[in-house]
């Protein structure tokens, strides 16, 4: 038995007729592009985080291009997040013609040092943009009070964070707008790509409906530059709906292979993951740390457990971003982690034999690494 970071598979054998109705509910409804599914969807999404707006979008990246740039973004802007994420989230700035601006991370829980923002705030700074990684939330208050001091807006990046609250609120409801991806393997996943950015702001709300649309208002008619084909499959959205009403389930689940995995590995000399105050963890990955991560990862292959890093490469130190100028050293304790995090597998269905088999490796790899 092979032990992966993440499978949709046994996900799909208990829910599959929901799956599948759901497909025919499009299939059989005489729309296939922006219908009722995804009219739906964006309701019942925008209620769950208690917000008025929200669009649905193809990907993840274009939730963050669109929500920046629905936020005035553009050529000459600066906009202000970590290095440690995923690429998109960076990619996605870029290609506003902005220029992403990195601080430095956390070395308790990996989130965003908000403490260093002020200092990185210059007169082109548009957009502060915090990525609530691995599943909790960055520490918002001190971000939301710059923001109104400075005269700058705030997106969320809460593509690893659906359904995490900090001091009892919503991931993607603390700032000017939020984006989601429904990428699979995320806390809530589609089967194919799928994004979403949610707001309070009608003037946002309708930016973004024009954005994903090719920056028309009517049909064949463009008033709003640059805008092009974003548009949530409908497929996607009716599958999104359906989970939607499970995730908390979901979350719950996740929550109950990471309390196996504490108590499991409590005592070895990894380094566990810690929930930051006042945050609930939604555990989109179990991220672990060891300093000798890459021996521990190798080893694991041979008890057939595959392992994974999020993120093994900080976003500044990658050939594509290096006109960005940052040296080696600027970004110091991101670096440095970067060398020993490492991810455990973590979805909901992850069987406990399975669970079981990888904490039982850890335990033996752990003695002889």
């Amino acid at each position: 038995m092979t032990t992966n970071v993440w499978s949709y598979l046994p996900e799909y054998e208990r829910e599959r007729d929901d799956i599948l109705d759901a497909v025919e509910t499009v299939f059989s409804s005489g729309t296939l592009i922006l219908g009722a599914s995804v009219r739906g969807f964006e309701e019942e999404f925008a209620a769950y985080h208690e917000l008025p707006h929200c669009v649905g979008v193809d990907n993840g990246t274009n939730a963050v291009k669109l929500g920046l740039q629905a936020l005035g973004v553009g050529r000459g802007d600066e906009v202000i997040t970590v290095s440690n994420t995923a690429a998109p989230t960076v990619v996605a700035i870029a290609s506003t013609g902005a220029t992403p601006v990195f601080v430095d991370i956390r070395e308790d829980d990996y989130l965003m040092d908000v403490e260093q923002v002020e200092a990185a705030v210059t007169p082109r700074t548009k957009v502060l943009l915090p990525v609530h990684l691995y599943g909790q939330c960055v520490d918002m208050a001190p971000l939301e009070r710059l923001a109104e001091r400075r005269g700058l807006t705030i997106l969320e990046d809460c593509a690893q964070a659906h359904g995490a609250t900090h001091h009892g609120r919503r991931a993607g409801a603390m700032g000017h707008a939020a984006a989601f991806s429904f990428y699979p393997t995320k806390v809530l996943g589609a089967y194919g790509d799928g994004g979403a950015v949610v707001t309070s702001d009608a003037e946002v709300h309708a930016d973004l409906q024009r954005l994903r649309y090719y920056g028309m208002r009517d049909r064949y008619y463009v008033v709003q530059t640059p805008g092009h084909n974003a548009r949530l499959d409908e497929v996607q959205a009716e599958i999104l709906r359906r989970k939607l009403r499970r995730l908390d389930d979901y979350v719950s689940a996740r929550g109950r292979v990471a309390d196996r995995y504490a108590e499991a590995l409590a005592g070895t000399d990894l380094v566990l993951p810690a929930t930051a105050p006042g945050n609930t963890h939604v555990h989109y990955v179990y991220v672990v740390r060891h300093p000798r991560r890459d021996a521990v990862i190798e080893a694991m292959r041979a008890h057939d457990v595959n392992l994974n890093i999020s993120y093994p490469w900080p976003v500044h130190t990658m050939s594509g971003f290096a006109h960005l100028g940052y040296a080696r050293g600027s970004l110091p304790v991101t670096e440095r982690l970067a060398g020993e995090i490492f991810s455990l597998p973590m979805y909901p269905s992850l069987p406990e034999a399975e669970q079981d088999a990888v904490i039982e490796a850890l335990h033996k790899v752990l003695r002889d690494v």
